[in-house]
């Protein structure tokens, strides 16, 4: 991809290096808990909870008011005190990943300069699916309200709760944020042997994606409508929500394409990488076999599909995955 030289998006922050990273407010705002019960990260909200303990019948009373607000709100108390599931301690209909890291395997870490050329890659990349959506959506004459993208390392608490880096990149639709550890494009090319810059923009391309669903109203009918759900039916609903934000991200590659920004095989390292985080692809690698009911992504030859569906024709209306139904 042709990406030096070109605009930096200014909608990235850059927590790496800080020790249990904490996204800044942005414009997205942290979760506000309705009730009057004052505001904060539901990771903060987890934690003083649990220093609240004992406090006496009063705090007991408040924490009653606060379990039932939290579940108001979609989001489950007992996984925050429990610190969440057991992929790095995220409310699961709180947030949108892209796939998961074994946490087994190596990584090398360290303190990043913020101005290293990964976050000058991440940052053009950034800008060029806020000039495509921009584009798109005042074609409909709407405005498009661009995501910010947090860079952490190891660990961070977000709007949605504590993440780990096994998690891998994530969306989280109460912050309107994409949250990305570097390290997890080394996982990309040593775990799932998809290599090349491109490959790369696919996985910010994929995040950014459900953010467009955020913001058109799909991700708040999913989330709503997969607590109703038993697993394997919300399971199916998933996959049709992760298939749609390949599809979003194929558009977006269709008009960086059309700028002259992509390079002979770019577009074969994007559909590798699709191929290579389809969950019959990851099973088969963790596993040695598949079991098809918990598939929550789609197959590899379905994210492919999906992925240059929206490459091909570069219309939102393409992209219809019939989420619900």
């Amino acid at each position: 991809m042709r990406w030096r030289g070109r605009r930096e998006s200014s909608n990235i922050e850059d927590v790496r290096g800080q020790s249990g990273g904490r996204a800044g407010r942005g414009r997205g705002g942290g979760f506000r808990i309705p009730g009057g019960l004052g505001r904060g990260r539901i990771g903060g909200g987890g934690r003083q909870a649990r220093r609240a303990s004992g406090g006496g019948f009063g705090t007991i009373i408040l924490l009653v008011i606060a379990f039932f607000a939290l579940r108001a709100c979609g989001i489950d108390p007992l996984q925050i005190l429990a610190g969440g599931n057991s992929g790095g301690g995220i409310a699961p209909n709180q947030i949108e990943r892209t796939t998961r890291v074994d946490q087994t395997q190596p990584a090398t870490r360290g303190r990043v300069s913020t101005n290293d050329e990964i976050r000058q890659f991440i940052g053009v990349v950034l800008a060029e699916t806020e000039d495509v959506w921009n584009g798109i959506f005042q074609q409909e004459g709407r405005q498009y309200p661009e995501p910010r993208l947090v860079l952490f390392s190891r660990a961070i608490t977000s709007a949605c709760g504590h993440a780990s880096s096994a998690t891998g990149p994530f969306y989280c639709p109460a912050d309107s944020k994409v949250y990305l550890d570097t390290d997890f494009f080394q996982t990309l090319e040593r775990q799932f042997d998809a290599h090349g810059d491109f490959a790369k923009a696919y996985v910010i391309a994929h995040e950014v994606g459900h953010h467009v669903q955020n913001v058109i109203g799909v991700l708040p009918k999913f989330n709503q409508a997969r607590r109703r759900l038993g697993k394997v039916e919300a399971n199916q609903m998933s996959v049709r929500v992760e298939l749609q934000a390949d599809c979003f991200a194929g558009i977006w590659a269709h008009f960086t394409d059309q700028k002259g920004l992509l390079e002979k095989g770019d577009l074969d390292e994007a559909l590798n990488a699709a191929m290579q985080i389809g969950d019959d692809a990851i099973q088969k690698r963790t596993r040695g076999y598949v079991v098809p009911e918990s598939f929550n992504h789609g197959t590899s030859q379905q994210r492919r599909e999906w992925f240059f569906r929206g490459f091909k024709t570069g219309r939102i209306a393409e992209c219809n995955t019939r989420v619900f139904g």
